[in-house]
């Protein structure tokens, strides 16, 4: 009976999932961010292979 009464009254695990859920939530929002800026950012780099391709021909 002692040890699951330890067993309960440890915190260990939840502390554990805890950050394991916030780290979850994290990547989650780095994802959406990414994928919502990564259309700009194509084409930003699409302007500079154009410029250089411009520069390399003249």
């Amino acid at each position: 009976m002692q040890t699951f009464i330890r067993f309960m009254q440890d915190e260990t695990a939840a502390t554990a999932i805890e950050y394991g859920l916030i780290a979850a939530l994290i990547s989650v929002a780095l994802i959406a961010g990414l994928g919502a800026f990564a259309d700009s950012l194509t084409a930003v780099f699409d302007r500079i292979v154009a410029a250089m391709d411009g520069a390399g021909k003249s």
